[in-house]
């Protein structure tokens, strides 16, 4: 919306249509995510690099005229305003981190390009483009003040307004997808971690791993973001609910920051705290100012941050009760094996049968045993393990151990930034004695089907909502990657 309104500034009639143009360039971009981040980059990526030198040389063509603007790096003058306005600079703060927005989207994007990339990208071009064109956007309004308004696009001849609209909207674009890319990440490291329900997640690129698309989520993000458009209707009146949003999470950050370096680097928690911070004390500041804004639009972050972190703690603790009544009364899996005196009738081939934990009897074993009465000549009790590192090495990927009357156990681990792999894991069990065939293999997965309780432990609000999210978990077999023709679903009831 802030790049389209620049049509306000070529001609007052033009505002209608901010919103309208808005929302369509928004769905056709929502619409391409299927397509993968790749192809939206052949489209718009050699656009970043015109748009950041086109705001060097905007920027650099005002400071020429004005060059006296470049003494704003003198702290004095920041000392004064502050000295001058007192707590009412917190005001002016609110506005100020607009400046700064979208730095900490770098982080999702090294996820992706890796750190060289975008140190280069930021260094080389993005943060002189960016300083020049704040440097110039001040020289305009010191020597013309009625532009403050619309001073980004006063920096260019009135003739040339609808390029820039352009040229902005295309950028915007870009950076749009950056946040958009990162959100998919984000959602698939928090599924693999647990602290979501399994959703459809397709892989579009060959040699980048990051590069994901998941439906539902794309989906849902652009019913909020349509909506926020509509209910908004301008980029100043999504300013509040924009600031709060990014400086909330730059604090996150170094909060999370401060926790890396206490329990992974070791440090003591006194030059912890004192470095991150003093780091962190900017962001309080800005935090501080965007909490005034609260009344005007800040209070929408806060509401979806609330909502997702019941979503993820009810999923948690949901997940924690299933497991518990699934592992109640489940024997051993060696002493199982102790006890089972008369082998039942084996048949040829391999039974896999997925478990939280594969030191147990799993219970689609017992209800396959009890049915069916057979064995097969192979048994395999996996156990899908996600790690908190982003990859795994190919060589900790599984781990086997034989225990006798064909039974086997195989822990396969995962990395968080890594998509389970159930075929992938069991051939790479070759070395361990377990030949995979997949004509010659069946898939058990247990499939539990949730009763409500009237004395729920989640009480009765969270325990719907678990049991909705439970149910709108995609299949096990296909975030296993397990063939669909080769899996068999054995059901069980929960009450929760």
């Amino acid at each position: 919306m802030s790049a389209i309104e620049g049509l306000s500034a070529v001609a007052p009639a033009f505002t209608p249509f901010v919103v309208p143009l808005a929302l369509l360039i928004l769905v056709g971009l929502f619409i391409l995510q299927s397509r993968g981040t790749a192809d939206v980059g052949r489209l718009f990526g050699p656009v970043m690099l015109l748009w950041f030198v086109v705001l060097g040389v905007l920027g650099l063509w005002q400071v020429a005229k004005h060059p006296a603007v470049l003494l704003a790096v003198n702290p004095i003058y920041a000392y004064r305003i502050i000295a001058d306005q007192g707590l009412g600079i917190f005001w002016a703060f609110g506005s100020i981190v607009l400046a700064v927005t979208g730095a900490e989207a770098l982080y999702a994007d090294m996820g992706h390009f890796g750190r060289k990339p975008i140190r280069l990208a930021w260094l080389g071009l993005v943060m002189p483009g960016l300083l020049l064109n704040y440097f110039g956007q001040g020289a305009l309004i010191i020597t013309s003040p009625e532009d403050v308004h619309q001073v980004f696009f006063a920096l260019v001849p009135q003739d040339y307004i609808i390029g820039l609209v352009v040229l902005s909207t295309l950028a915007t674009v870009i950076a749009s997808q950056a946040v958009i890319t990162g959100v998919f990440s984000l959602t698939r490291q928090a599924i693999q971690l647990g602290y979501l329900p399994r959703m459809e997640m397709q892989h579009t690129s060959e040699t980048a791993i990051g590069q994901i698309y998941i439906p539902r989520v794309n989906w849902l993000l652009m019913g909020g973001v349509i909506a926020l458009v509509v209910g908004f209707g301008s980029s100043g009146a999504l300013a509040g609910a924009y600031g709060l949003a990014v400086t909330g999470a730059m604090l996150v950050d170094a909060t999370l920051a401060a926790a890396v370096a206490i329990l992974v680097w070791r440090w003591p928690w006194p030059l912890a705290v004192l470095v991150f911070g003093l780091l962190a004390v900017p962001d309080l500041a800005f935090f501080i100012a965007n909490g005034l804004k609260i009344p005007d639009g800040g209070w929408l972050p806060l509401v979806v941050a609330a909502l997702i972190y019941f979503t993820i703690t009810t999923w948690r603790r949901g997940r924690a009760l299933v497991a518990i009544e699934v592992s109640e009364g489940a024997l051993p899996l060696r002493q199982f094996l102790e006890r089972m005196e008369r082998v039942p009738d084996r048949v040829a081939g391999t039974a896999v049968f997925l478990t939280a934990d594969a030191s147990r009897t799993p219970a689609a074993f017992l209800h396959n045993l009890k049915h069916n009465k057979v064995l097969h000549e192979r048994i395999v009790i996996l156990q899908v393990d996600t790690m908190d590192v982003p990859r795994v090495p190919a060589a900790n990927r599984v781990e086997c151990d034989r225990l006798g009357k064909g039974f086997y156990t195989v822990i396969a681990r995962y990395g968080f930034t890594e998509q389970p792999d159930v075929p992938e894991a069991l051939r790479a069990c070759r070395p361990h004695g377990i030949a995979y065939d997949e004509m010659e293999t069946s898939f058990f997965l247990g499939r539990e089907t949730l009763v409500p309780s009237q004395h729920s432990r989640l009480g009765k609000w969270r325990r719907d909502w678990f049991i909705s999210l439970f149910q709108s978990a995609s299949a096990t077999k296909t975030f296993f990657r397990i063939p669909p023709n080769r899996a068999i679903e054995l059901g069980n009831q929960i009450q929760i």
